[in-house]
């Protein structure tokens, strides 16, 4: 899965995301959007959400801060719109900011409005402890993910070990939840396409699956760093078939023992390999 963040008050690039190959293109109107350009990117993106999108890929929007004045207009902009398939939300730090959100969005498009995906963004020492009541907060929540920059900035710390408790415990949180496994966060070196697969292989070990990017030249490494290596691919083959014509648990002639687990990973490695192959 890759998701592809591009500034809500520029058009030009949010067309040019769109066609760029990612799963998800993330509208940002938070962080990318300067103070005065603000209106013009809610109204852009109203605009381009005003009809369903044919097919892939699924437009998510960032909003403004939880709370603030600005994230109430981007609610009341956006709530309806057919072409919206997610909210990102910034900085949640607990089950209340969801349920804030359910109710602005209710009150702008109606209370029989159907809530578009949420995937809250944990990115305080607040919302890393929150993560399951977070994960759990709403039937509408379909994902978490760390906004590590502005953890790392909240917790004082700097290096990768600093943030192997708070990746692990998201991963945990959304298994627990029952959602999908997490997003790696944004690898902010846009030229470091190395770095980038380096980084990704350690998030896939860690249980991430996928990653955002800031540029799209980075959804290619993306995707091949999330591709199961061939040895892992050609055993979940090997397991799928064993498991096809002997139903129920087995041994495999070199030992390995088969159980619904096992081949349920199996499936999951055979379609993680389809996904990144038409990235070459």
């Amino acid at each position: 899965m890759t998701w592809l963040y591009a500034p809500g008050d520029r058009p030009e690039v949010v067309a040019k995301a769109l066609r760029s190959g990612a799963d998800v293109v993330v509208v940002d109107l938070e962080d990318a959007v300067g103070p005065a350009r603000k209106a013009y990117a809610r109204a852009a993106t109203a605009e381009l959400l005003t009809d369903p999108r044919p097919g892939p890929p699924r437009v998510h929007v960032r909003l403004n801060a939880l709370g603030s004045p600005l994230c109430a207009a981007d609610l009341a902009a956006l709530a309806g719109r057919p072409g919206l398939d997610g909210l990102r939300l910034p900085k949640v730090g607990g089950p209340g900011d969801v349920a804030a959100v359910r109710r602005r969005y209710g009150e702008a498009a109606g209370t029989a409005a159907r809530l578009p995906g949420l995937y809250p963004l944990l990115e305080s020492a607040l919302g890393v402890e929150n993560a399951f009541a977070v994960a759990t907060a709403d039937p509408a929540v379909r994902g978490l993910a760390l906004g590590e920059a502005d953890l790392r900035a909240d917790l004082g710390v700097a290096g990768e070990d600093a943030l192997a408790w708070p990746r692990v415990r998201t991963v945990v949180a959304a298994r627990a939840a029952g959602l999908a496994p997490p997003a790696q966060s944004a690898y902010p070196d846009v030229r470091d396409l190395d770095g980038l697969a380096a980084s990704c292989r350690r998030g896939r070990d860690l249980g991430f699956l996928g990653r955002t990017a800031l540029h799209p030249r980075q959804l290619p490494v993306i995707a091949r760093a999330f591709l199961p290596p061939p040895d892992e691919v050609a055993a979940a083959r090997e397991i799928v078939a064993a498991a096809a014509a002997h139903p129920g648990a087995l041994a495999l002639p070199d030992g390995r023992f088969v159980d619904p687990a096992v081949v349920a990973g199996a499936h999951r490695v055979l379609a993680l390999a389809a996904r990144a192959e038409r990235y070459g």
